[in-house]
């Protein structure tokens, strides 16, 4: 079966990425996402790993990924699998927990695939809304959408173990340093010295902290920034210089693995409405 995907925003929803799409073959790579994925498998079935564990899910079912959780994405079945997303933004998330009064700003999602057929027809209604246009509806299922997903299925979020260490804290700088260091990173040698660790328990840490190497951490934050770039018009020849990418080829390939779509695409319908 032929695949198919169309990446946008919605003038209606600015924090609200949407997308809708066919896999087969198509696989995503060990990544993150800085927005929360939201999804309703239409048809097949996805298979992904996310918290440990790798989950299945099929027609009719949803899936919740926490903002900033590494997972992949594959098809689980001969015919792959279907489904529409939303990736809202943290903060668009905050402000449905602010109406709602909730304990927390952020809230997490326990289970990643869950049945609430009443939930999915209005993920289902509240997505096709905003592929024809309809800013009212769109915006109003929306809303209502996040507010009963928060309620049914989130918690607070996850407390972390009182008192810092030292791994911890060499995670925090390495951090910085890569955040500042896209273009010309540095060796795992390099930012271990810089950040006063040794290699390996660096190393550690940080996949302990983060769910990924820092060298895929790395590119998973290129993307990131490629995507703004991207949605502020920037060709992808001069977003792959920027960004530190050996050449366009290079961003094509992680950029679609990370996003689902080509880059060029990405820039043609971000920050507009478009079907495809």
């Amino acid at each position: 079966m032929k695949e198919q995907a169309s990446f946008w925003r919605h003038p209606a929803a600015p924090q609200v990425d949407l997308l809708k799409a066919r896999y087969v073959t198509h696989r995503f790579t060990r990544h993150t996402h800085a927005e929360y994925a939201v999804g309703l498998i239409l048809d097949g079935v996805e298979e992904f790993e996310n918290r440990g564990g790798t989950h299945r899910a099929g027609a009719g079912e949803i899936v919740l990924v926490n903002a900033d959780s590494v997972h992949t994405g594959h098809a689980g079945a001969e015919d792959g699998w279907a489904y529409r997303m939303l990736y809202p933004s943290v903060e668009a998330m905050a402000e449905v927990t602010a109406e709602l009064a909730l304990p927390y700003a952020r809230p997490f999602f326990p289970e990643q695939v869950v049945r609430d057929p009443e939930l999915a027809g209005l993920l289902g209604r509240t997505h096709t809304a905003a592929e024809r246009g309809d800013d009212l509806t769109a915006s109003t299922l929306m809303r209502t959408l996040f507010a009963r997903m928060m309620l049914r299925h989130s918690t607070g979020p996850r407390t972390a173990a009182h008192g810092a260490t030292a791994g911890a804290r060499a995670v925090r700088a390495a951090l910085e340093v890569l955040d500042g260091r896209l273009v010309n990173p540095p060796t795992l040698e390099e930012l271990a010295e810089t950040v006063g660790a040794r290699p390996f328990p660096l190393l550690r840490a940080f996949k302990a902290a983060t769910g990924l190497p820092p060298h895929a951490y790395l590119t998973s934050l290129r993307v990131r920034r490629a995507r703004s770039l991207l949605g502020a018009g920037s060709p992808p020849a001069l977003v792959a210089a920027e960004l530190g990418f050996t050449d366009q080829a290079h961003l094509n390939r992680h950029f679609k693995r990370i996003v689902g779509v080509p880059p060029a695409a990405y820039r043609r319908s971000a920050g507009t409405y478009k079907t495809g």
